[in-house]
């Protein structure tokens, strides 16, 4: 099992192009599962925003609960990441894609979330290195990258990730992908990214048509 990016990187084929990808809302649907699991609180996901907290509410009077309340049920759902279906067309892609470059899951988890984040990916038939980051991704998107060929690409839903991979490791090709069409129209297109894809099919065309480029 892979947590760390000491491990991920010994699993990596150095010169070879890598594609680094999210997990929340890039291949899992966190937010459709959060909302079944607030449903059986008695909460639901009232998406007016891009963000979880002040947008849980109770179903009998639609008012919203407490921050810290929302933080406590996140800890409460986070404790079992493996229930969690895929974003429409992710492992067909990355199945498809994994014959020209190697994949990484960089996740802002704990470690231990990590295990079951694993074995998530693996009901899917992804055996996949699970990077546990924490805060903005840039360097660690870096330090992944540090002895991969070109290109290698970084997709992400939050645009504050994509503009760190752009500061730390710029020749990275970066791009935006948001796996829930509910959550789409509430972010605009990143400013960091050189592609924002409407889906899985969009962002494997654009990885293919960059790995041709380049002669792969």
């Amino acid at each position: 099992m892979t947590h760390d990016l000491s491990a991920a990187l010994a699993r990596l084929i150095p010169g070879r192009p890598l594609l680094i990808v999210d997990a929340d809302e890039v291949l899992l649907r966190f937010v459709e599962g959060f909302d079944r699991f607030l449903g059986e609180q008695d909460l639901f996901l009232d998406l007016t925003s891009y963000r979880l907290h002040g947008n849980v509410k109770r179903q009998d009077d639609r008012t919203a609960i407490l921050d810290v309340e929302v933080t406590a049920l996140l800890e409460e759902f986070r404790r079992d990441l493996d229930s969690l279906e895929m974003v429409d067309g992710a492992r067909d892609s990355l199945h498809r894609l994994s014959r020209q470059l190697d994949i990484v899951v960089l996740t802002n988890i704990s470690p231990t979330q990590a295990i079951a984040r694993l074995r998530n990916l693996e009901i899917f038939g992804l055996s996949l290195p699970v990077v546990a980051n924490s805060g903005l991704k840039g360097e660690s998107v870096k330090v992944l990258t540090s002895r991969a060929g070109r290109p290698s690409f970084f997709v992400d839903d939050i645009p504050q990730n994509l503009a760190s991979s752009a500061q730390h490791a710029p020749d990275v090709m970066r791009i935006h992908l948001i796996g829930d069409d509910r959550l789409k129209p509430l972010l605009p297109a990143a400013e960091h990214a050189h592609f924002r894809a409407e889906g899985w099919k969009d962002a494997e065309a654009f990885i293919s048509s960059k790995l041709h480029e380049a002669g792969l």
